[in-house]
Protein backbone atom coordinates (compact mmCIF):
# COMPACT_ATOMS: atom_id res chain seq x y z
CA UNK A 1 0.00 0.00 0.00
CA UNK A 2 1.28 3.46 -0.74
CA UNK A 3 1.80 6.36 1.54
CA UNK A 4 -1.47 8.37 -0.60
CA UNK A 5 -3.58 5.41 0.00
CA UNK A 6 -2.74 4.62 3.63
CA UNK A 7 -3.20 8.60 4.21
CA UNK A 8 -6.95 8.42 2.41
CA UNK A 9 -7.88 5.19 4.08
CA UNK A 10 -6.81 6.91 7.71
CA UNK A 11 -8.41 10.38 7.19
CA UNK A 12 -11.64 9.22 4.66
CA UNK A 13 -12.02 5.67 4.25
CA UNK A 14 -14.60 5.40 6.86
CA UNK A 15 -16.49 9.20 7.00
CA UNK A 16 -19.48 8.67 8.30
CA UNK A 17 -18.63 6.42 11.05
CA UNK A 18 -15.69 7.97 11.98
CA UNK A 19 -17.89 11.35 12.36
CA UNK A 20 -20.78 9.55 14.40
CA UNK A 21 -17.93 7.99 16.83
CA UNK A 22 -16.59 10.91 17.26
CA UNK A 23 -20.02 12.77 18.56
CA UNK A 24 -20.38 10.11 21.00
CA UNK A 25 -17.02 10.40 22.27
CA UNK A 26 -16.67 14.32 22.76
CA UNK A 27 -19.71 13.81 25.08
CA UNK A 28 -18.39 10.95 27.07
CA UNK A 29 -15.09 12.78 27.45
CA UNK A 30 -16.75 15.96 29.16
CA UNK A 31 -17.23 14.12 32.71
CA UNK A 32 -13.96 12.20 32.83
CA UNK A 33 -12.13 15.46 31.88
CA UNK A 34 -13.77 17.27 34.60
CA UNK A 35 -13.88 14.32 36.74
CA UNK A 36 -10.10 14.12 36.36
CA UNK A 37 -9.51 17.84 36.47
CA UNK A 38 -10.86 17.37 40.08
CA UNK A 39 -8.38 14.92 41.43
CA UNK A 40 -5.40 16.86 39.76
CA UNK A 41 -7.02 19.52 41.96
CA UNK A 42 -6.94 22.20 38.78
CA UNK A 43 -10.22 23.89 37.44
CA UNK A 44 -12.38 21.92 34.97
CA UNK A 45 -11.33 24.07 31.97
CA UNK A 46 -8.22 22.54 32.25
CA UNK A 47 -8.96 19.04 31.98
CA UNK A 48 -11.53 20.02 28.90
CA UNK A 49 -9.17 22.00 26.91
CA UNK A 50 -6.55 19.65 27.47
CA UNK A 51 -8.96 16.87 25.82
CA UNK A 52 -9.67 19.28 22.88
CA UNK A 53 -5.80 19.79 22.54
CA UNK A 54 -4.81 16.41 22.94
CA UNK A 55 -7.50 14.90 20.21
CA UNK A 56 -7.22 16.97 18.22
CA UNK A 57 -3.07 16.82 17.58
CA UNK A 58 -2.86 13.10 18.09
CA UNK A 59 -5.36 12.53 15.35
CA UNK A 60 -2.45 13.67 13.03
CA UNK A 61 0.73 12.93 14.91
CA UNK A 62 -0.67 9.24 16.41
CA UNK A 63 0.47 6.00 15.26
CA UNK A 64 -2.89 4.11 16.28
CA UNK A 65 -5.66 5.75 13.95
CA UNK A 66 -9.78 5.58 15.84
CA UNK A 67 -7.60 5.80 19.42
CA UNK A 68 -8.70 8.23 21.43
CA UNK A 69 -6.14 10.31 23.90
CA UNK A 70 -6.98 12.83 26.20
CA UNK A 71 -6.95 14.13 30.09
CA UNK A 72 -6.94 10.63 32.05
CA UNK A 73 -7.44 9.59 35.51
CA UNK A 74 -3.24 7.66 35.01
CA UNK A 75 -1.79 11.00 34.66
CA UNK A 76 -4.16 13.14 37.09
CA UNK A 77 -3.14 11.29 40.01
CA UNK A 78 0.43 12.01 39.19
CA UNK A 79 -0.08 15.53 39.28
CA UNK A 80 -2.04 16.38 42.38
CA UNK A 81 1.23 16.87 44.73
CA UNK A 82 2.52 18.99 42.14
CA UNK A 83 -0.18 21.15 41.80
CA UNK A 84 -1.08 21.44 45.63
CA UNK A 85 2.58 22.10 46.28
CA UNK A 86 3.54 24.46 43.28
CA UNK A 87 0.73 25.56 41.71
CA UNK A 88 -0.75 25.17 38.09
CA UNK A 89 2.02 27.14 36.17
CA UNK A 90 4.66 24.39 37.68
CA UNK A 91 1.87 22.00 36.26
CA UNK A 92 2.29 22.97 32.48
CA UNK A 93 5.90 23.17 32.59
CA UNK A 94 6.19 19.70 33.75
CA UNK A 95 3.54 19.17 31.07
CA UNK A 96 6.10 19.99 28.66
CA UNK A 97 8.88 18.54 29.81
CA UNK A 98 7.06 14.90 29.78
CA UNK A 99 6.19 15.74 26.16
CA UNK A 100 9.90 16.02 25.56
CA UNK A 101 10.78 12.56 27.76
CA UNK A 102 8.21 10.76 25.38
CA UNK A 103 10.13 12.35 22.37
CA UNK A 104 13.03 10.87 23.78
CA UNK A 105 11.42 7.36 24.14
CA UNK A 106 10.03 7.54 20.72
CA UNK A 107 13.95 8.57 19.52
CA UNK A 108 14.77 5.25 21.22
CA UNK A 109 12.20 3.28 19.66
CA UNK A 110 11.05 1.85 23.33
CA UNK A 111 8.06 1.34 21.41
CA UNK A 112 9.44 -1.94 21.36
CA UNK A 113 9.32 -2.83 24.83
CA UNK A 114 5.43 -3.75 24.03
CA UNK A 115 6.62 -7.28 23.25
CA UNK A 116 7.64 -7.91 26.70
CA UNK A 117 4.07 -7.32 27.80
CA UNK A 118 2.63 -10.81 28.24
CA UNK A 119 -1.28 -11.63 27.05
CA UNK A 120 -2.25 -12.31 30.65
CA UNK A 121 -0.98 -8.72 31.68
CA UNK A 122 -2.75 -7.10 28.81
CA UNK A 123 -5.89 -9.32 29.96
CA UNK A 124 -5.86 -8.06 33.72
CA UNK A 125 -5.25 -4.79 32.45
CA UNK A 126 -8.42 -4.73 30.37
CA UNK A 127 -10.41 -6.21 33.38
CA UNK A 128 -8.87 -3.76 35.71
CA UNK A 129 -9.37 -0.99 33.95
CA UNK A 130 -13.09 -1.77 33.38
CA UNK A 131 -13.98 -2.29 36.97
CA UNK A 132 -12.17 1.24 38.22
CA UNK A 133 -14.78 2.54 35.17
CA UNK A 134 -17.56 0.69 36.64
CA UNK A 135 -16.52 1.92 40.09
CA UNK A 136 -16.06 5.80 38.92
CA UNK A 137 -19.63 5.69 38.36
CA UNK A 138 -20.52 5.03 41.42
CA UNK A 139 -21.26 8.47 42.76
CA UNK A 140 -23.64 8.48 40.50
CA UNK A 141 -25.03 5.80 41.29
CA UNK A 142 -25.47 6.27 45.50
CA UNK A 143 -27.92 9.13 47.17
CA UNK A 144 -29.23 9.88 44.10
CA UNK A 145 -33.34 10.54 43.05
CA UNK A 146 -34.81 7.28 41.79
CA UNK A 147 -35.95 8.32 38.88
CA UNK A 148 -32.07 8.57 38.05
CA UNK A 149 -32.06 4.59 37.91
CA UNK A 150 -34.80 4.57 35.63
CA UNK A 151 -32.91 6.89 33.23
CA UNK A 152 -29.65 4.85 33.41
CA UNK A 153 -31.97 1.63 32.75
CA UNK A 154 -33.48 3.01 29.65
CA UNK A 155 -30.62 4.32 28.39
CA UNK A 156 -28.53 0.69 29.01
CA UNK A 157 -32.00 -0.63 26.94
CA UNK A 158 -31.20 2.00 24.40
CA UNK A 159 -27.85 0.76 23.94
CA UNK A 160 -28.13 -2.74 23.78
CA UNK A 161 -31.11 -2.82 22.23
CA UNK A 162 -31.25 -0.05 19.51
CA UNK A 163 -28.73 -1.94 17.39
CA UNK A 164 -30.86 -4.20 16.18
CA UNK A 165 -32.99 -1.81 14.73
CA UNK A 166 -30.17 -0.18 12.91
CA UNK A 167 -26.52 0.29 13.38
CA UNK A 168 -26.36 3.66 11.10
CA UNK A 169 -26.35 5.54 14.07
CA UNK A 170 -24.49 4.92 16.98
CA UNK A 171 -26.70 3.49 19.85
CA UNK A 172 -24.55 5.37 22.33
CA UNK A 173 -25.60 8.66 20.63
CA UNK A 174 -29.43 7.98 20.12
CA UNK A 175 -29.30 7.53 24.06
CA UNK A 176 -27.84 10.19 25.11
CA UNK A 177 -29.85 12.27 22.64
CA UNK A 178 -33.14 10.41 24.30
CA UNK A 179 -32.57 11.05 27.41
CA UNK A 180 -31.81 14.18 27.28
CA UNK A 181 -35.05 15.45 25.25
CA UNK A 182 -36.96 12.71 27.83
CA UNK A 183 -35.42 14.93 30.88
CA UNK A 184 -36.09 18.58 29.23
CA UNK A 185 -39.81 17.49 28.28
CA UNK A 186 -40.58 16.26 31.53
CA UNK A 187 -38.99 18.38 33.69
CA UNK A 188 -36.87 15.89 35.57
CA UNK A 189 -34.79 16.95 38.86
CA UNK A 190 -31.57 15.03 37.77
CA UNK A 191 -28.02 16.00 37.61
CA UNK A 192 -26.99 17.69 34.59
CA UNK A 193 -23.24 18.61 33.21
CA UNK A 194 -23.69 22.03 34.38
CA UNK A 195 -23.69 20.44 37.78
CA UNK A 196 -20.26 18.89 36.98
CA UNK A 197 -18.50 22.36 37.06
CA UNK A 198 -18.21 25.56 35.83
CA UNK A 199 -17.53 25.55 31.82
CA UNK A 200 -15.58 27.06 29.89
CA UNK A 201 -16.91 29.69 27.21
CA UNK A 202 -13.83 30.38 25.48
CA UNK A 203 -11.37 29.07 23.03
CA UNK A 204 -8.19 28.24 24.84
CA UNK A 205 -5.30 30.52 24.36
CA UNK A 206 -1.83 30.02 23.55
CA UNK A 207 0.27 30.69 27.03
CA UNK A 208 3.54 29.99 27.96
CA UNK A 209 4.47 28.79 32.05
CA UNK A 210 4.94 31.41 34.36
CA UNK A 211 8.33 29.54 36.16
CA UNK A 212 11.22 30.66 36.43
CA UNK A 213 13.62 29.14 33.88
CA UNK A 214 16.07 27.73 36.20
CA UNK A 215 17.60 24.78 37.66
CA UNK A 216 15.84 24.74 40.57
CA UNK A 217 12.73 24.56 38.25
CA UNK A 218 13.92 21.59 36.26
CA UNK A 219 14.93 19.94 40.03
CA UNK A 220 11.25 20.11 40.66
CA UNK A 221 9.15 19.06 37.89
CA UNK A 222 11.69 16.42 36.47
CA UNK A 223 10.72 13.45 38.39
CA UNK A 224 6.85 14.46 37.81
CA UNK A 225 7.70 14.97 34.40
CA UNK A 226 9.75 11.19 34.16
CA UNK A 227 6.43 9.39 35.87
CA UNK A 228 4.04 11.08 33.50
CA UNK A 229 6.13 10.40 30.57
CA UNK A 230 6.04 6.60 31.71
CA UNK A 231 2.76 6.54 32.93
CA UNK A 232 0.78 8.01 29.66
CA UNK A 233 3.43 6.05 27.23
CA UNK A 234 2.15 2.68 28.88
CA UNK A 235 -1.43 3.18 29.45
CA UNK A 236 -1.51 4.33 25.24
CA UNK A 237 0.90 1.58 23.76
CA UNK A 238 -1.30 -0.87 26.02
CA UNK A 239 -4.88 0.49 24.94
CA UNK A 240 -3.47 0.60 20.78
CA UNK A 241 -2.29 -3.19 21.73
CA UNK A 242 -6.26 -3.42 22.49
CA UNK A 243 -7.39 -1.56 19.60
CA UNK A 244 -4.91 -3.80 17.49
CA UNK A 245 -6.72 -6.38 18.22
CA UNK A 246 -10.41 -5.21 18.23
CA UNK A 247 -9.68 -4.11 14.53
CA UNK A 248 -7.32 -6.56 13.46
CA UNK A 249 -5.00 -3.81 11.64
CA UNK A 250 -1.19 -2.89 13.26
CA UNK A 251 -0.36 0.17 15.02
CA UNK A 252 2.86 2.46 14.66
CA UNK A 253 4.02 2.32 18.38
CA UNK A 254 7.25 4.42 18.28
CA UNK A 255 5.19 6.78 16.12
CA UNK A 256 2.56 6.76 18.55
CA UNK A 257 5.05 7.57 21.43
CA UNK A 258 6.12 10.35 19.35
CA UNK A 259 2.57 11.86 19.22
CA UNK A 260 2.06 11.75 22.68
CA UNK A 261 4.71 13.58 23.34
CA UNK A 262 3.59 16.37 20.55
CA UNK A 263 0.44 16.16 21.62
CA UNK A 264 0.94 17.05 25.52
CA UNK A 265 3.25 20.23 24.80
CA UNK A 266 0.71 21.22 22.53
CA UNK A 267 -2.46 20.86 25.67
CA UNK A 268 0.40 22.61 27.92
CA UNK A 269 0.83 25.69 25.45
CA UNK A 270 -2.98 25.81 25.46
CA UNK A 271 -3.42 25.92 28.62
CA UNK A 272 -4.31 21.85 29.51
CA UNK A 273 -2.76 19.41 31.60
CA UNK A 274 -0.92 16.36 30.54
CA UNK A 275 -2.69 12.94 29.27
CA UNK A 276 -2.62 10.01 27.03
CA UNK A 277 -4.45 7.37 25.76
CA UNK A 278 -7.96 6.34 27.03
CA UNK A 279 -9.30 2.51 26.40
CA UNK A 280 -12.74 3.63 27.73
CA UNK A 281 -13.43 6.12 25.12
CA UNK A 282 -11.04 4.38 22.35
CA UNK A 283 -13.26 1.09 23.08
CA UNK A 284 -16.59 3.31 22.79
CA UNK A 285 -15.30 4.73 19.30
CA UNK A 286 -14.18 1.49 17.84
CA UNK A 287 -17.49 -0.09 19.09
CA UNK A 288 -19.32 2.77 17.57
CA UNK A 289 -17.91 2.35 13.91
CA UNK A 290 -14.76 4.74 13.73
CA UNK A 291 -11.63 2.77 12.28
CA UNK A 292 -9.77 6.01 10.98
CA UNK A 293 -7.87 9.10 12.37
CA UNK A 294 -11.22 11.34 11.71
CA UNK A 295 -12.68 10.29 14.64
CA UNK A 296 -10.22 11.30 17.08
CA UNK A 297 -10.56 14.47 15.39
CA UNK A 298 -13.99 15.04 15.63
CA UNK A 299 -13.93 14.20 19.03
CA UNK A 300 -11.79 17.02 19.74
CA UNK A 301 -13.68 19.87 17.53
CA UNK A 302 -17.33 18.59 18.50
CA UNK A 303 -15.93 19.15 21.99
CA UNK A 304 -14.83 22.47 21.74
CA UNK A 305 -17.66 23.54 19.37
CA UNK A 306 -20.08 21.72 22.84
CA UNK A 307 -17.97 24.31 25.50
CA UNK A 308 -18.09 27.42 22.77
CA UNK A 309 -20.85 27.24 21.10
CA UNK A 310 -23.58 24.60 22.21
CA UNK A 311 -22.92 25.11 26.17
CA UNK A 312 -26.51 25.95 26.94
CA UNK A 313 -27.46 22.23 25.12
CA UNK A 314 -24.49 20.99 26.92
CA UNK A 315 -25.82 22.04 29.67
CA UNK A 316 -29.07 19.91 30.10
CA UNK A 317 -27.38 16.39 29.39
CA UNK A 318 -28.49 14.57 32.17
CA UNK A 319 -25.50 12.90 33.72
CA UNK A 320 -27.33 9.53 33.67
CA UNK A 321 -26.76 9.21 29.92
CA UNK A 322 -23.20 9.61 30.38
CA UNK A 323 -22.97 6.89 33.25
CA UNK A 324 -25.18 4.33 30.86
CA UNK A 325 -22.53 4.96 28.25
CA UNK A 326 -19.79 4.38 30.66
CA UNK A 327 -21.36 1.43 32.31
CA UNK A 328 -22.01 -0.25 28.56
CA UNK A 329 -18.41 0.58 28.58
CA UNK A 330 -17.25 -1.26 31.58
CA UNK A 331 -19.13 -4.02 30.64
CA UNK A 332 -18.22 -4.47 26.93
CA UNK A 333 -14.15 -3.93 27.89
CA UNK A 334 -14.26 -6.70 30.90
CA UNK A 335 -12.91 -10.00 29.36
CA UNK A 336 -15.93 -12.18 30.58
CA UNK A 337 -14.43 -15.56 28.78
CA UNK A 338 -11.17 -14.83 30.97
CA UNK A 339 -13.11 -15.92 33.89
CA UNK A 340 -13.90 -19.68 32.74
CA UNK A 341 -10.46 -19.71 31.63
CA UNK A 342 -9.18 -19.16 34.74
CA UNK A 343 -9.19 -23.14 35.42
CA UNK A 344 -8.60 -23.87 31.81
CA UNK A 345 -5.14 -21.74 31.30
CA UNK A 346 -1.76 -22.72 33.35
CA UNK A 347 -1.96 -21.67 36.80
CA UNK A 348 0.92 -18.82 36.34
CA UNK A 349 -1.11 -17.25 33.51
CA UNK A 350 -4.09 -16.85 35.74
CA UNK A 351 -2.06 -15.61 38.55
CA UNK A 352 -0.33 -13.12 36.33
CA UNK A 353 -3.93 -11.77 35.35
CA UNK A 354 -4.90 -11.96 38.65
CA UNK A 355 -2.14 -9.82 40.26
CA UNK A 356 -2.76 -7.23 37.25
CA UNK A 357 -5.97 -6.70 38.25
CA UNK A 358 -6.16 -6.87 42.23
CA UNK A 359 -3.12 -4.22 42.09
CA UNK A 360 -4.30 -2.02 39.41
CA UNK A 361 -8.16 -1.81 41.61
CA UNK A 362 -6.34 -1.74 45.09
CA UNK A 363 -3.86 0.92 43.81
CA UNK A 364 -5.96 2.79 41.10
CA UNK A 365 -2.83 2.69 39.53
CA UNK A 366 -2.85 0.93 36.44
CA UNK A 367 1.03 1.14 36.05
CA UNK A 368 1.72 -0.44 38.92
CA UNK A 369 -0.70 -3.25 37.94
CA UNK A 370 1.05 -3.78 34.33
CA UNK A 371 4.52 -3.56 36.46
CA UNK A 372 3.60 -6.23 38.77
CA UNK A 373 2.31 -8.17 35.73
CA UNK A 374 5.22 -7.96 33.98
CA UNK A 375 7.76 -8.74 36.74
CA UNK A 376 5.51 -12.24 37.49
CA UNK A 377 5.71 -13.09 33.93
CA UNK A 378 9.23 -12.53 33.89
CA UNK A 379 10.08 -14.57 37.76
CA UNK A 380 7.38 -17.56 36.15
CA UNK A 381 8.87 -17.52 32.54
CA UNK A 382 12.68 -17.68 33.95
CA UNK A 383 11.11 -20.74 36.66
CA UNK A 384 9.86 -22.59 33.41
CA UNK A 385 13.02 -21.87 31.10
CA UNK A 386 15.36 -23.24 34.02
CA UNK A 387 13.18 -26.31 34.22
CA UNK A 388 14.55 -27.16 30.55
CA UNK A 389 18.23 -27.34 31.57
CA UNK A 390 19.28 -30.99 32.71
CA UNK A 391 22.87 -32.19 33.56
CA UNK A 392 23.54 -35.97 32.98
CA UNK A 393 26.66 -37.86 33.70
CA UNK A 394 28.40 -41.26 32.83
CA UNK A 395 31.43 -42.73 34.17
CA UNK A 396 34.06 -44.26 31.93
CA UNK A 397 34.79 -47.84 31.86
CA UNK A 398 38.38 -47.59 34.14
CA UNK A 399 36.37 -45.67 36.74
CA UNK A 400 38.98 -42.55 36.71
CA UNK A 401 37.12 -40.10 34.51
CA UNK A 402 33.36 -38.72 35.04
CA UNK A 403 31.85 -36.87 32.47
CA UNK A 404 28.95 -34.63 32.71
CA UNK A 405 26.71 -33.54 29.87
CA UNK A 406 24.54 -30.08 30.39
CA UNK A 407 21.84 -29.85 28.34
CA UNK A 408 19.35 -26.59 27.75
CA UNK A 409 19.77 -22.85 28.64
CA UNK A 410 22.09 -21.43 31.62
CA UNK A 411 21.66 -18.74 33.14
CA UNK A 412 20.57 -16.78 36.89
CA UNK A 413 17.74 -19.40 37.61
CA UNK A 414 18.75 -22.12 36.40
CA UNK A 415 22.60 -21.45 36.94
CA UNK A 416 22.49 -23.11 40.56
CA UNK A 417 21.28 -26.44 39.70
CA UNK A 418 23.70 -26.71 37.14
CA UNK A 419 26.52 -26.38 39.51
CA UNK A 420 24.88 -28.39 42.55
CA UNK A 421 24.57 -31.31 39.48
CA UNK A 422 28.09 -31.74 39.95
CA UNK A 423 29.56 -33.57 42.20
CA UNK A 424 33.56 -32.50 42.60
CA UNK A 425 34.25 -34.92 45.87
CA UNK A 426 33.78 -37.91 44.26
CA UNK A 427 37.33 -40.13 43.99
CA UNK A 428 37.63 -39.96 40.42
CA UNK A 429 40.79 -38.43 38.69
CA UNK A 430 39.34 -36.24 35.96
CA UNK A 431 35.76 -34.50 35.33
CA UNK A 432 35.20 -33.27 31.49
CA UNK A 433 32.14 -30.76 31.65
CA UNK A 434 30.56 -31.57 27.92
CA UNK A 435 28.51 -28.23 27.17
CA UNK A 436 27.73 -28.80 23.97
CA UNK A 437 24.01 -28.96 24.15
CA UNK A 438 23.93 -25.84 26.41
CA UNK A 439 24.00 -22.04 26.12
CA UNK A 440 25.68 -19.72 28.63
CA UNK A 441 23.34 -16.72 28.80
CA UNK A 442 24.76 -14.57 31.93
CA UNK A 443 27.28 -13.71 34.53
CA UNK A 444 25.75 -15.78 36.69
CA UNK A 445 25.90 -18.86 34.41
CA UNK A 446 29.66 -18.22 33.46
CA UNK A 447 30.08 -17.78 37.76
CA UNK A 448 28.31 -21.02 38.56
CA UNK A 449 30.83 -22.87 35.99
CA UNK A 450 33.58 -20.21 37.63
CA UNK A 451 32.75 -22.13 40.85
CA UNK A 452 32.45 -25.94 39.98
CA UNK A 453 35.99 -25.76 37.98
CA UNK A 454 37.50 -23.97 41.06
CA UNK A 455 36.18 -26.78 43.32
CA UNK A 456 37.44 -29.38 41.43
CA UNK A 457 40.77 -27.87 41.67
CA UNK A 458 40.89 -27.63 44.87
CA UNK A 459 39.54 -30.94 45.49
CA UNK A 460 43.36 -32.07 43.45
CA UNK A 461 41.66 -32.92 40.61
CA UNK A 462 41.76 -32.21 36.49
CA UNK A 463 39.23 -30.27 35.25
CA UNK A 464 37.95 -30.15 31.38
CA UNK A 465 35.40 -28.09 30.09
CA UNK A 466 34.35 -28.73 26.27
CA UNK A 467 31.54 -27.95 23.54
CA UNK A 468 31.85 -24.02 24.35
CA UNK A 469 29.63 -22.55 21.49
CA UNK A 470 30.56 -18.97 20.57
CA UNK A 471 28.32 -16.89 22.15
CA UNK A 472 28.89 -18.92 25.33
CA UNK A 473 32.99 -18.88 24.56
CA UNK A 474 32.76 -15.55 24.26
CA UNK A 475 30.88 -15.13 27.67
CA UNK A 476 33.30 -17.48 29.64
CA UNK A 477 36.79 -15.32 27.72
CA UNK A 478 35.46 -11.94 29.37
CA UNK A 479 33.54 -12.61 32.29
CA UNK A 480 35.08 -16.39 33.87
CA UNK A 481 37.51 -16.19 36.36
CA UNK A 482 38.77 -19.85 35.93
CA UNK A 483 40.25 -18.78 32.94
CA UNK A 484 42.94 -17.00 34.10
CA UNK A 485 43.77 -19.22 36.85
CA UNK A 486 45.53 -21.91 34.79
CA UNK A 487 42.95 -23.30 32.68
CA UNK A 488 43.30 -24.56 29.22
CA UNK A 489 40.88 -22.75 26.34
CA UNK A 490 37.87 -25.19 25.99
CA UNK A 491 37.53 -27.40 23.13
CA UNK A 492 34.75 -27.04 20.75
Amino acid sequence: MTIHSRWWRDWFGNPRGDILSGIVVALALIPEAIGFSVIAGVDPKVGLYASVVIACVIAFTGGRPAMISAATAATAVVMTDLVRDHGLQYLLAATILMGVFQLIAAALRLGRLMRFVSRSVMTGFVNALAILIFLAQLPELTGVPPVTYGLIALGLAIIYLFPYVTRAVPAPLVAIAVLTALTAWLGLDVRTVADLGQLPSALPEFILPDVPLSFETLRIIAPYSLTLAAVGLLESLLTAQIVDDMTDTPSDKNRECAGQGLANMASAFFGGMGGCAMIGQSVINVSSGARGRLSALVAGLFLLALLVLLQDLLAIVPVAALTAVMIMVSINTFSWGSIARLRSNPLPSSVVMLATVVTVVATADLAKGVLVGVLLSGVFFAGKVSRLSRVTSALSADGRVRTYRVEGQVFFASAGGFAEAIDVTEPVERIVIDVGAAHFWDISAVGALDRVVMKVRRQGKAVEVTGLNAASETMVERFGAHRQDGAAPAAH
